[in-house]
Parts: C-alpha cells; sequence; structure tokens
C-alpha cells in the first residue's frame, strides 16, 4: 500500500497533465499517415515497452505473476477496456472531428465518472450533481455545435457520438481499476499485456499489420510513450497517493486548454470561440460538482 502524500500526488498529476496536453495534437498528426486502429496497435507496442522498462526498474515481475495468477479475468477485462475499446473508439472519433472539439468531448468524463458511481458504486446524486451535469453537457453541446445551438449541426454526428462514448468507457474502467491491487506499473502492464494482443489480432484481420510510414509509427511512438505509457502511471499514481482525490481531479481540466495552443500552433486549426465557452462551462460543472462533494474519501484503490 503506498503512503498517502497530497503534495507528491499534485507534482504527478501536473507532470500528467503537461504530457496530456500534447497528445490531442499527436493523435491528429498521426492519423494523416495510419487508420486508428493501426495507430493503437503500434502505440500499444510502445506502451508495453515502456511499461515493462517501469515493471522491471520496480522489480515487480514478481507482483506481476501473482496478480495475474489471482485475478486473470479481471485484468483481462481492464485490458479490453483499456487499451482496446477505449483507444479504438477514442482515435476514430479524432479522425473523424477537428482535435478542438474531440478532446474536449472527451474532458466530460468526469460527469460520466459521476453517472457511473450510481450503479456501479452504490453512490447517489445530489443536487449539486445534477446542476454540474446540466452545466457540463450544455458546453459539450456548445462545443459540438460550434454554438449553433437552434441547427444542432455538427461537423460529424457520428463523431460526437464516438467521443462522448469514449467518456463512458474510460470512467468504467476507473471505477474497475479502483479495485486493483498492484501498483500502477504492474496493472498497467498488465491491461496492456492483454489488450495489445487483442488489437494486434484485429489488425490482422482487417489486413492493417503492414509497417506504416516513419512519420506514423514517430507518432504512434510519442502516443504510446507519453500519453499510454509514462503518462497514465503519473496519473494513477496520483490518485493513489492522494488525499483528497477530488482536488486531483480538478487539474486534468487544465489539459483542454493547454492541449488548444498546442493544436493551433501544431495543426493551424483556427479555435472557435465556441471551444473556449464550452470548455469553460464543462471545467465549470466540475468545480461546482467537487465542491459539493469535498469530504470525499480515499481511492478504493487504497482501501482493503
Amino acid at each position: 500500500m503506498s503512503e498517502k502524500s497530497q503534495s507528491r500526488a499534485v507534482l504527478l498529476a501536473l507532470g500528467a497533465v503537461l504530457l496530456w496536453s500534447t497528445v490531442a495534437t499527436a493523435f491528429k498528426l498521426s492519423l494523416q499517415h495510419m487508420s486508428p486502429l493501426q495507430l493503437l496497435g503500434w502505440a500499444g507496442v510502445f506502451s508495453t515497452l515502456v511499461l515493462a522498462v517501469g515493471v522491471s526498474w520496480q522489480q515487480g515481475w514478481g507482483e506481476l505473476k501473482r496478480q495475474w495468477c489471482q485475478r486473470p479475468l479481471y485484468y483481462l477485462a481492464l485490458g479490453v477496456l483499456n487499451p482496446a475499446f477505449y483507444y479504438l473508439v477514442l482515435f476514430r472519433a479524432y479522425d473523424l472531428l477537428p482535435a478542438q472539439q474531440a478532446q474536449a468531448l472527451n474532458y466530460t468524463w468526469a460527469l460520466t465518472l459521476a453517472l457511473l458511481a450510481v450503479p456501479l458504486l452504490k453512490q447517489s446524486l445530489q443536487r449539486v450533481d445534477l446542476l454540474a451535469m446540466l452545466l457540463g453537457y450544455s458546453g459539450a453541446l456548445v462545443i459540438a455545435t460550434r454554438g449553433d445551438l437552434l441547427a444542432l449541426e455538427f461537423d460529424s454526428l457520428p463523431g460526437v457520438g464516438l467521443a462522448l462514448f469514449s467518456t463512458l468507457i474510460w470512467a468504467l474502467y476507473w471505477i474497475l481499476n479502483t479495485r486493483a491491487e498492484g501498483s500502477p506499473a504492474v496493472t498497467l502492464l498488465l491491461c496492456f499485456l492483454c489488450g495489445t494482443p487483442l488489437v494486434w489480432g484485429l489488425m490482422i484481420w482487417q489486413g492493417e499489420w503492414m509497417l506504416p510510414p516513419w512519420q506514423g509509427l514517430l507518432g504512434a511512438a510519442y502516443v504510446g510513450v507519453f500519453e499510454m505509457g509514462l503518462t497514465f502511471m503519473l496519473w494513477l499514481g496520483a490518485m493513489r497517493a492522494a488525499t483528497h482525490v477530488s482536488r486531483i481531479a480538478n487539474l486534468i481540466f487544465l489539459s483542454p486548454f493547454l492541449s488548444l495552443v498546442f493544436i493551433y500552433l501544431f495543426l493551424h486549426e483556427p479555435i472557435a470561440p465556441a471551444t473556449f465557452v464550452g470548455l469553460a462551462l464543462i471545467v465549470a460543472a466540475v468545480v461546482i460538482q467537487q465542491r459539493g462533494r469535498r469530504s470525499e474519501p480515499a481511492p478504493a484503490a487504497e482501501q482493503p
């Protein structure tokens, strides 16, 4: 069991936020050279290698073996959710939408988490939760329609649907992940050892197993190392070290605003005013929600 330290959790979370701010740009650049399935398959390979190095550094192979032998179906389920299902849905959303829309919509996962906590964790929705959801999903609608709410015209309705569906998968993964008993590196490596072969099997079945152009491969390496590998370890470590999880979770909403800077500089996407308005609504929703739950307990992963 790891020692609780809120200051350590903040440092880990800020590192994760900074790295995550770059990945929306990396997704779009990589998808110019490969399909969503190829990006997921190759990024999964690089991420697995990074996580294996992390487990080796921590001398955690014995722990990995014990965790797998005790709960193989649990880790297989986690691996199906992440990386396989979640990233396949998310990358397809990025393929269909402007980067600014896909990344902003994906950040409504905290609201989805509150919804899933009702049936899965037996938590109740308070008035503040309902207000936050109304505000947050209104922000998502503003972003998806570029502010033209009455016309309800979307750049890609399937893309919007996939981006929002990805938040459901992501929230479900984090709820299940709180039951993990292993270290963050061990847990994540088990997920990728289970999920990545499934993705490669699908790639072979679809005839997309060939080596991509070097630009795509470089992008997949960046995504695998920083989005799927190192950053996950930082974020999981932050969540498990935190004494107040909600305060750490709020830091993630710095990322979409930083991400817009990278999108503008490297993708040359004009940032729509509606994107800023929608993100402000989403962030306000999360702040309202978390202030209504100041006495949140430690994460379940650290409880017996």
